[in-house]
């Protein structure tokens, strides 16, 4: 009687798990077809989720783009003209940097400022720099107009003049802008190697010593106003002259260079005359 149990079958009993049973449950387990893998925690980009820093809830499948990643793409074509993240890297400057090479615009003969320039140019020249030369002109210049004035006559009416203003802004960035640009331009016909960053950024930091002469330009003597412009100038000048022949070294255009240094000349000059009479 116990053989005839035996061999009864077992697997309608409670409790009771073929053998079969388990070995498709690990088959299953072990063949599931391209399995879609998620990453996890929650992606934080757009929309109205509740994610930290308010971004979208749900989370990125492997390998799917997100609009961000489009947005953080370098713009190559010429709409990053028009993108002002496109100049950003510019402007990736310190302080320690800045004090550097506004000393070595004041020292002419201090060495090759585009070799120390050639990491990282910017633009702090071109925009801060020339912008603060158009305030200090605008403002220094009236208030030494009115010391010469009263120097000669005390009853003399004086009133400030707006038109410093304009005049400084125009001449200023436009000669900022365009010598450069101008340059870049010629240098390229040459067949010579320019980069006009590079010339924005040299002939930036160029106005800083018209900034510091601005200063002593208000004392009310005539000799010694010009005797300081053109030795500002002279200095200015020949920071450009000297790194711009560095620059195109190996090239006949020494043309160029001399242009370079008078047209220096020619701005310290009219500073003097128009904002310092």
């Amino acid at each position: 009687m116990e053989e005839s149990y035996t061999g009864l079958p077992t697997s309608h009993l409670l409790g009771s798990v073929p053998a079969v049973v388990a070995e498709e449950n690990n088959a299953t387990r072990h063949e599931v077809p391209d399995a879609n893998m998620e990453i996890f925690p929650p992606n934080n980009g757009g929309g109205g989720g509740r994610g930290r820093g308010g971004g979208g809830g749900g989370y990125q499948t492997l390998g799917s783009p997100t609009p961000d990643t489009f947005e953080q793409q370098p713009t190559n074509n010429w709409r990053g003209v028009f993108n002002v993240s496109s100049y950003t890297q510019y402007f990736n400057i310190d302080t320690d940097v800045v004090v550097t090479r506004l000393l070595s615009s004041l020292n002419p003969v201090g060495g090759d400022f585009f070799s120390k320039i050639d990491a990282n140019p910017d633009l702090y020249g071109l925009i801060w720099i020339s912008t603060t030369l158009v305030f200090v002109l605008a403002s220094l210049g009236n208030l030494a107009t009115y010391l010469m004035q009263k120097h000669a006559d005390s009853s003399i009416a004086w009133s400030f003049d707006v038109s410093y203003v304009n005049m400084a802004a125009c001449s200023i960035y436009g000669y900022a802008i365009v010598v450069p640009l101008a340059y870049y331009f010629f240098l390229q016909y040459m067949g010579s190697n320019a980069s006009l960053i590079r010339f924005w950024c040299m002939w930036g930091y160029s106005l800083t010593i018209f900034i510091i002469s601005s200063f002593l330009l208000m004392i009310p003597f005539e000799f010694l106003r010009w005797t300081i412009i053109i030795a500002t100038g002279a200095s200015s000048a020949s920071f450009v002259a000297l790194n711009l022949r560095s620059y195109i070294e190996g090239n006949d255009l020494s043309v160029a260079i001399v242009a370079a240094f008078l047209l220096q000349i020619a701005l310290a000059v009219f500073i003097k005359v128009w904002f310092f009479v």
